[in-house]
This record gives structure tokens, C-alpha cells and sequence, in this order.
């Protein structure tokens, strides 16, 4: 009898852990009213030279067009370094920033906090092994390597205490409304838009998110197309929403970003085969 019930049970939060895994956009407008303010074009822009420099040492750009990070190095001799930029950020009031110098405060916030939780944790293979303040539910999640850590609160913004999938669906996504949002938050995982190396910056924004959507669209792990067989990033239908609102709408987006081979193979294409995604951690120990 006791063995059933607890077959039951872990049936039961087996199921929560699936329907958990996938990305939760679930509606928030108080706190997407509340960071919608900003401020005029000339207001001083936050600086973020110390994530620039964090970038650059420990990013590297892979021959394959990955770019990798040398997390055992970042956690031996940067650590504290990147946690207090990470404090800086949150002493922050991003409402006394323009538009472009908010999009790029939460943008890097997002990344340098991903990156922070990696570094807590590491080593891991994978950053759906992570699960913060989530008890039983959160043990299997992480033991079944469904877990992740985007829905905990972990910054602290102007009094509102954010998660990171708070930061992505109630903050960059809504207020920007621009579907390359989605080539700027990275994952630490292989299958996500390239961390960059540089950060994020209001003077250098729209330049910096059309290489970032051009990389990505044209890399096998944006798309891949053999004959008339097309797969797809699990981003494009996990937010379809965000691309047009269809694989038309995703493809035409695709072909906005497309080089003239991929462009050629997109040609009159309007659905999409299969999605994939690669959740491995971006290590700099994996090779292509």
C-alpha cells in the first residue's frame, strides 16, 4: 500500500516537474508597469565596464561560431568580481535610464546573475540541474535534469523582488517588445544565443542585437536545413508569439536575418519540421 501511494505521488509531482520545465510567461503587470518609466535620451548611462571586462577574459569565440565560457577559471579568480557588479546592478534604479541603456541594464543583469548561479553551483553539466528554494518538487526537477533556476527571486531591483524569467516575460519582453530580446538573454547552454563578448551598452545597442540575430539565425543551432527538411531552435516555438506569431511568421523573420545560402534554402518555405534545443552547459571544456 505504501508502495503505491508512493508511486503516486511521484507520478503526481513527476507531471508538475514536466509542465514546470517548459518557459512560464505568466502575467505580472504590476511589476511591468512599474519599470515601463523611463527617462530622456540624455540621461547618464549605467557603467557596465566591469562585466566588459569579465566578458572579454573569460568568453571565447569557438571556430564553429560558439562562443564558450571558462567557467572553472571565472569561479577560481572572479567570482566576488562579477557578484559585486551583480550588487551594483541592483543599487541601480533602471527607470533613471533611457530606453536603450534599460535594455541593456537587463539584459546584462540577466546574464551576469545566469552566470553567478552557474559559478555557485559549478561544476555542472547542465544549468537544468539547478534548482533554488524549491524543496521536493525542486529535488526531482534537478534529479531529472528538468529543473533550472529562472523562476526563484534572486535580485532585488528599485524594491521588487525579480526572477529571471520575471526579468525576461514581465520586463524585456512586454515593455521592448522586440523579438531580439531573445538573442540577448543567454541560458549557459549550447542551444541558446551566443553570451557575447562585450556588454551590452544604450550607444552601441541596435548595432550589438542585429550581429547577435544574425549569428544565431545562421548557425546550425538557429537553423538547419537538409532538402526540404527545415528544424528549428526550440526558441522560435517556445515564443512564436514574438515571430510573427507562426512558422510563416518565424520564417520570415528567419529570412530577414538569413546570408544568401540560408536565405536560398528558405525560399518559398512556410513550415517548420522540428525543434530542437541542446541544454549542455556552453563550457569551454566542451569541443565542436
Amino acid at each position: 500500500m505504501l508502495t503505491r501511494l508512493w508511486i503516486l505521488a511521484f507520478s503526481t509531482l513527476a507531471a508538475a516537474v514536466v509542465a514546470a520545465s517548459a518557459p512560464v510567461m505568466a502575467a505580472n503587470d504590476g511589476v511591468t508597469r512599474f519599470f515601463s518609466a523611463s527617462a530622456a535620451d540624455a540621461a547618464p548611462a549605467f557603467d557596465h565596464r566591469t562585466w566588459d571586462e569579465l566578458l572579454a577574459k573569460y568568453v571565447v569565440a569557438g571556430s564553429d561560431g560558439v562562443n564558450r565560457v571558462d567557467y572553472e577559471v571565472w569561479q577560481n579568480d572572479d567570482h566576488q568580481v562579477l557578484k559585486g557588479y551583480v550588487k551594483a546592478l541592483q543599487a541601480a534604479d533602471p527607470r533613471q535610464l533611457n530606453r536603450d541603456e534599460q535594455f541593456a541594464y537587463w539584459a546584462n543583469l540577466y546574464n551576469a546573475k545566469t552566470i553567478e548561479i552557474v559559478l555557485d553551483h559549478y561544476p555542472i553539466d547542465s544549468i537544468r540541474e539547478i534548482s533554488i528554494g524549491e524543496g521536493l518538487l525542486g529535488f526531482i526537477k534537478k534529479s531529472a535534469g528538468l529543473g533550472g533556476p529562472w523562476k526563484a527571486k534572486v535580485v532585488k531591483v528599485a524594491g521588487h523582488e525579480l526572477s529571471l524569467d520575471d526579468i525576461e516575460h514581465q520586463i524585456l519582453r512586454p515593455i521592448f517588445n522586440d523579438p531580439r530580446v531573445h538573442y540577448a538573454v543567454n541560458c549557459s547552454s549550447f542551444g541558446c544565443p551566443n553570451l557575447g563578448q562585450e556588454a551590452f551598452t544604450g550607444a552601441k545597442l541596435d548595432t550589438q542585437l542585429e550581429a547577435a540575430a544574425k549569428a544565431y539565425v545562421n548557425d546550425p543551432r538557429g537553423f538547419t536545413v537538409e532538402g526540404d527538411t527545415i528544424k528549428a531552435s526550440s526558441i522560435y516555438q517556445w515564443f512564436q508569439t514574438d515571430f510573427g506569431g507562426s512558422e510563416e511568421g518565424v520564417l520570415d523573420h528567419a529570412r530577414k536575418y538569413a546570408n544568401d545560402a540560408l536565405e536560398s534554402k528558405l525560399e518559398g518555405k512556410k513550415s517548420i519540421d522540428s525543434y530542437f534545443y541542446d541544454w549542455s552547459v556552453n563550457n569551454i571544456k566542451r569541443r565542436s
